[in-house]
């Protein structure tokens, strides 16, 4: 029984953790959007190697901060027995919201995989 009891109290810190990640996702998709825009503006200026490299891992960051809380949102919207009971998780993420919550999450990783595979500037090591 304890055990139990020490499973639902981690289930409850892990859901007020998601809270608090998933309010922050309309915030970091506006620096998402930030940081492309400076990349974007870079590239267009001609900007050096380096300065790209760093534009392209700045947005690489946002890019993972706000895909983790489109996840957290997503088990947010699945609620506090969706931590501890897959059957109920599996149930849940089949209704809209949940579904659309996946989307937004899956959409977000699938783009900084691109953006790591072809955004992000290569730059030569320094030799030390």
């Amino acid at each position: 029984m304890g055990l139990a009891k020490q499973s639902i109290t981690q289930a409850r810190e892990s859901l007020e953790q998601d809270r608090q990640l998933a309010e922050r996702l309309p915030e970091l998709l506006r620096s998402v959007a930030d940081a492309e825009d400076a990349l974007h503006a870079a590239q267009e200026d001609g900007a050096s190697d380096e300065q790209l490299r760093n534009l392209g891992l700045v947005l690489d960051t946002a890019l993972t901060e706000a895909m983790r809380a489109a996840y957290a949102k997503e088990r947010v919207l699945v609620g506090l027995k969706g931590y501890t009971d897959r059957i109920h998780r599996r149930k849940v993420s089949a209704r809209p919201k949940v579904r659309a919550a996946t989307l937004d999450a899956e959409q977000l990783l699938t783009a900084r995989e691109a953006h790591r595979l072809h955004g992000i500037k290569r730059t030569p090591q320094r030799m030390v």
